[in-house]
């Protein structure tokens, strides 16, 4: 569907709507697709799924299931044509789409949308019966519903003569053998930049699905996947598909469903998928003379109704766990690639996932540990409200994570708010919870390593204490911090004798040298 609008935005451009322009633009989108995947993979950025949570993947894959079978409801109803001298084209959105089939039901031509819903009615029974008796008899899993279903709406169309009563057909076609070797030169007057932009979407979509159906499968057949490899394959793929005019192709949940289920265990199904194709294409293309467009379509709407096979799953899990955040996430993925485009949805759900994965990764993790009960452990109080208790007159602040310049930039403002309120979650406006503290103690155990940047800002937080007469206390630094401490001047200037083992230890100090004893 992106290099459909890519081609049809193109050929505005540049008045011409043959076939051979369409092939070029297509071949050019598929060059640069070929070439932004290749460069991810090689410089091992395959991690980049990672940032794209479930609930953004879930609301986008169902969106665009939704924007594929209401753009084949128009096929199946006959009604593409009319629409598009109405002004319904493919620049519409999904909804002025819907609501032109809804309110102009009463034009559709009757004999195509019979035949249309007759043959996914035929793929839904297939599909619940294969599922019913999966178990029961296995072999059904082998039985291929679209191929049979294509067979018999082929052979009614030639029976009846279809055709000749206003059901488009998909006719003869003229099969060329091999594709040519050609380079992806742009047309003139082409917007180059146009289909760059498209290739970037092609590869964020493309990589993402394959990815999870990779992550998918690995996790079903306990296999590794490696991301970057993926990358590569499919972007060396694509670039040499490129120069013999071929689309952007990556890997499909729906296909990888059909191959998993059909029993495939190995690269050689490709291969034998491969050759059935070619065969198709240099003898037996005359048999889909009278194969219905409008069956063509309603197997596309089917595959695509696949894809909403996990949503309410989904949904449920959410619910269950009262994940509202997630829940908004989906929602707004979703109504933003049905209400406007896929190319946004994308660009929403990508950029979103990444103001996520930044929020989450500047958050620095700190937590107040409180003494339980008259022993010397001690345990965060927001999760041990109960029994961890406040040292009177002493913040310990535990560091949970390495700090770097990434999320060290709210650490004095954490740090002011926990030892004002305890709690983050307390606004700040409100009046300070807690009493005035004379000293802050760091447990540093699980702080694995830190920066430059989290050394000077450390370096400027004890500053700030030491100016109100504060002392600052470290327990637990390990040798790799201590020489960072040392290099930064850290060490010196919290003083030697103010870092301890423990917290025990720490805080045995401190009452020694309030209550005047002298220490060695």
């Amino acid at each position: 569907m992106l290099v459909g609008s890519s081609i049809v935005q193109q050929q505005k451009y540049l008045e011409q709507s043959d076939p051979e322009t369409a092939i070029l633009i297509a071949g050019l989108i598929t060059f640069f697709v070929g070439i932004l995947t290749l460069i991810i993979g090689i410089f091992r950025l395959g991690f980049i799924d990672s940032v794209l949570s479930r609930a953004l993947l879930r609301g986008f894959i169902s969106a665009v299931a939704i924007v594929i079978i209401i753009e084949q409801f128009l096929t199946m109803t006959l009604l593409t044509e009319q629409s598009i001298r109405d002004g319904v084209g493919h620049a519409s959105s999904t909804v002025e789409k819907f609501v032109y089939i809804v309110t102009h039901f009463g034009d559709v031509h009757q004999l195509t949308t019979i035949v249309s819903f007759s043959s996914f009615a035929f793929l839904l029974m297939g599909g619940f019966l294969k599922a019913k008796y999966a178990k029961r008899y296995p072999w059904t899993q082998f039985v291929p519903e679209i191929l049979i279903c294509a067979i018999i709406f082929t052979i009614l169309c030639a029976i009846f003569k279809w055709n000749e009563d206003g059901v488009a057909i998909l006719g003869h076609i003229q099969g060329g053998g091999f594709p040519s070797f050609q380079i992806p030169a742009p047309p003139s007057k082409m917007h180059v930049l146009d289909c760059f932009q498209t290739a970037v979407l092609i590869s964020v979509v493309g990589f993402v699905e394959s990815i999870v159906v990779t992550k998918t499968y690995g996790t079903k057949y306990n296999y590794s996947v490696s991301a970057n490899r993926e990358l590569v394959a499919l972007g060396t793929a694509n670039l040499v598909c490129a120069f013999f005019q071929g689309f952007p192709a990556y890997g499909g949940m729906a296909r990888s469903s059909i191959n998993d289920r059909a029993g495939a265990k190995t690269q050689f199904s490709g291969l034998i998928t491969c050759i059935f194709v070619l065969i198709c294409l240099f003898f037996l293309l005359p048999l889909f003379y009278f194969l219905p467009k409008s069956v063509l379509a309603a197997i596309i709407s089917f595959a695509a109704l696949i894809l909403l096979h996990e949503l309410p799953e989904d949904l449920h899990f959410m619910y269950k766990i009262r994940a509202w955040n997630d829940f908004a996430l989906l929602f707004l993925t979703f109504f933003i690639t049905i209400f406007v485009s896929i190319e946004y949805g994308t660009l929403i759900a990508v950029a979103l996932s990444l103001v996520l994965v930044v929020k989450h990764t500047t958050y620095p993790r700190i937590s107040i540990l409180g003494r339980i009960g008259n022993t010397n452990k001690f345990k965060p109080i927001k999760d041990f409200p109960d029994s961890a208790e406040h040292v009177e007159g002493v913040l310990v602040v535990k560091i949970s994570e390495p700090l770097y310049f990434a999320n060290t930039g709210q650490l004095k403002d954490r740090l002011r708010r926990l030892e004002a309120f305890g709690d983050m979650s307390v606004h700040p406006s409100e009046e300070a919870r807690l009493s005035p503290i004379e000293n802050v103690i760091f447990d540093i155990e699980t702080m694995e390593d830190l920066d430059a940047s989290a050394a000077q800002i450390l370096l400027e937080i004890v500053e700030a204490y030491h100016n109100r007469d504060v002392t600052v206390y470290f327990v637990k630094i390990r040798d790799n911090q201590k020489l960072l401490f040392v290099r930064s001047g850290l060490w010196d200037k919290v003083g030697e004798e103010h870092f301890f083992g423990q917290i025990s230890d720490a805080l045995e100090y401190i009452n020694m040298k309030t209550l005047g004893i002298g220490i060695e």
